[in-house]
This record gives structure tokens, sequence and C-alpha cells, in this order.
């Protein structure tokens, strides 16, 4: 009876010790995530901004004064429009959210008469829905809802005070890799062996336009139709909320997917109080902006640069919900757009070139098989 051989696992000290390593570092990783996330945020910025100061640098301007000038320019417009109509914005949500339990309440009581009316020999289904529809549940399920996906923004987590610091940081950073972009390329690219040096430094403008198309185009969707749905809402009579539902809408639009129908809902709730008709015409209201987005908008002012089949983006959204909240729901998918760069020009590209070479150099055979020196040798008469 022949014995089994006995294998033995020899673990040498390069192995042991790059396996440490890749430990260490993925612990480092860990403890630095919130710089990561910084670096990010940073990057998205920088690609979103970059085409002006790109403008500006061929008409002689240097690039630390464009990104100045844009960043004041930008925090300056931003001030203006909060103070404009930050006060009645800011009024009107907190109205909104004392007077959500009192929408959902009507909402029962109109769901009961509803099924009342269907068959009033059944007492005990309105009570299921009574049981369904609990109104102080959902209530404290939709503030539980929305304070855990806020805990998952690592820049909320750590209060106003330095979420407002990390917004500046980042701004800072940002701002940086712009004006100082050429050192920082060469200075990432020296460390990569050739010819990934040159390979990854040629990409890096085609990942950062796309990076900052998408975000672009998604902002102004976005605001386009936050404008529309507050005039649309105010001539349908509901002026009483309409700019804080226009900033709702305005503000989940730029989640790509989920963010309309999110900023929908409590819009359609305050419609729900004032009657049927009315839910009617503001649902109308949203399936006419939702279309006019997916139709006109978004070709029209994001086009194809997002270059990302859409059940990828929107396992970008589900994912950065999931780990960063609602930050990561914002800046997930435009790094997957960029990330979609280098995988087509350094991945897909040459696979399909070669592909293709191979296949001509098949074809040229006539059999497709590869051409062989005794196939060349004429047969003797």
């Amino acid at each position: 009876m022949s014995s089994i051989p006995e294998r033995r696992i020899s673990i040498s000290l390069p192995n042991l010790l790059t396996v440490l390593a890749v430990l260490v570092s993925l612990v480092v990783l860990w403890q630095v995530r919130s710089l990561i996330v910084l670096l990010l945020i940073s990057i998205v910025l920088a690609s979103t901004i970059a085409p002006v100061v790109n403008w500006a640098e061929q008409w002689r301007i240097p690039r630390w004064l464009t990104v100045i000038f844009v960043y004041l320019s930008l925090i300056g417009g931003l001030t203006g429009a909060g103070a404009l109509f930050g006060p009645t914005t800011f009024t009107q949500i907190q109205q909104l959210i004392s007077q959500i339990p009192n929408y959902l309440g009507q909402l029962v009581v109109t769901i009961e008469n509803w099924a009342l009316s269907l068959n009033a020999n059944q007492p005990d289904l309105v009570n299921q829905i009574e049981q369904i529809l609990d109104v102080q549940g959902l209530s404290a399920w939709a503030l539980r809802s929305s304070q855990q996906l806020l805990a998952r923004s690592y820049t909320l987590t750590t209060g106003l005070v330095g979420g407002v610091f990390n917004l500046i940081l980042s701004l800072f950073i940002s701002g940086y890799m712009l004006a100082d972009s050429r050192a920082l390329i060469r200075g990432g690219v020296q460390l990569l062996p050739k010819p990934w040096d040159d390979r990854l430094a040629a990409q890096v403008h085609p990942v950062s336009s796309r990076i900052g198309s998408y975000l672009r185009g998604r902002v102004l969707v976005s605001a386009i139709l936050g404008v529309l749905t507050t005039l649309g809402l105010s001539v349908l009579g509901l002026s009483d909320f309409a700019l804080g539902l226009g900033a709702i809408a305005g503000v989940t639009n730029l989640i790509p997917f989920v963010g309309p129908s999110l900023g929908a809902v409590p819009a359609l709730v305050v419609a729900l109080s004032q009657g049927w008709w009315m839910l009617l015409w503001v649902l109308l209201l949203f399936l006419i902006l939702q279309n006019l987005e997916s139709y006109l908008l978004a070709p029209l002012v994001v086009g194809s640069s997002v270059g990302v089949h859409p059940l990828y983006l929107l396992l970008a959204v589900l994912g950065g919900t999931e780990v960063l909240g609602i930050l990561g729901a914002l800046i997930v998918p435009p790094l997957v757009a960029g990330a979609s760069v280098l995988l087509e020009n350094l991945y897909l590209e040459p696979k399909l070139l070669a592909e293709k070479q191979a296949t001509l150099v098949l074809n040229r055979t006539g059999d497709g098989k590869p051409q062989t020196a005794s196939d060349s040798v004429p047969a003797s008469s």
C-alpha cells in the first residue's frame, strides 16, 4: 500500500515580510481614512474648476492667481445666495420637518377613509391599516435613518466646526493641486518604473476632465431643476414651502438615480395634505421635470462625459452611501467615472488593439492558422 507523500509548506522570509508589509499598510490606511476622504474631495473639487484655470493660463495668467479668483468668486456667490435665500429656505425646511407628523396623520386618515369606502363591512381592515401606518413609528424611523446616514459622512461626525474646517482644508488642498499641478504630477510619476510613468502622466488630463465634466453637469442640472421645482410649486399653490422643497429637490438631485425620487417625497406628502387634486398636480410636475432631466438636460449638459454604464453608477451610489453616507453618494460616482478612463486607456484599448492585430495576422494566412516554414516551401515536381 503506497503512502501519500507529505507536503511541507515552507514560509520564506521575503514572503513573510511581504505579508507583514501589506498588513501594516492596511492598518495605516485605516487610521488615515479621514485624510484619504479629504484628498478624494480635493481631487473632485480640483477637477471641477481645472478647465477655468487651464483656459486662463493660455492668456498668460498665473495659475495661482486664477485659483484665488475662482475660489473667491465661488465663496462670494454662495455667501450672497445664502444671505438672500438661506433664511427663508431654512425656515421653510424647519416648518416642514415639524409638520411632517401632521401630514403623515392626514395620510393615514385619507387611506382609512378610502378603505372604508371600498368595504364598510370590514372594520378589521381599518385596524390593520392603522397598525401598518404607525405615524409615530414612521416619524421615528425616518429621523433615525437620517441620523445614521449623516453619521456615515466623516466630515459630519466631527460636528459643525469640524465640517467647516475640513471644507476649508479641502479647498486649500485642491487649490494647491491646481496651482502646482505639473510639479505634483511630475514628482508622483517619477516613483514609477518605465514606461508606466509616462503612461500614467498622460492619463491625468483625461481623468480630471471626466471627473470635472460629470460633477459640473450634475451641479448645473440640479440647480436648474431646483429653480423649476420652486417655480412650479409656487404656481400650484404651495408657496409656503416652495423654496424649501425646491432646495431639497435640487440637493437630492445631485445623487444619480435615487436623488430625484427622494426629492419628490416631501413635496408629495405636503401635496396630499391639500387633497387628491393637489397630489395629482404635484406628481405630474415631478414627472415632467424628471423627463426633462432625462431626455433634455442630462444629455445636453452632461452628455456622454460619464462613459460608465448606468448600472455601475448605481452601484457606486449605493456603495458610496453605505460607506460615507451622503458624502459618498456625491463624490464616489465622479471618481468611478475617472477610474473608468484608466481602465479604458490602459487596459481595454491595448487589449482590443492586440486582439485586432492577432486577427489580422491570422487572416493573412488564409486558413486561419499561422504560416510555418514548411508551408512556404513549394512541392517538388
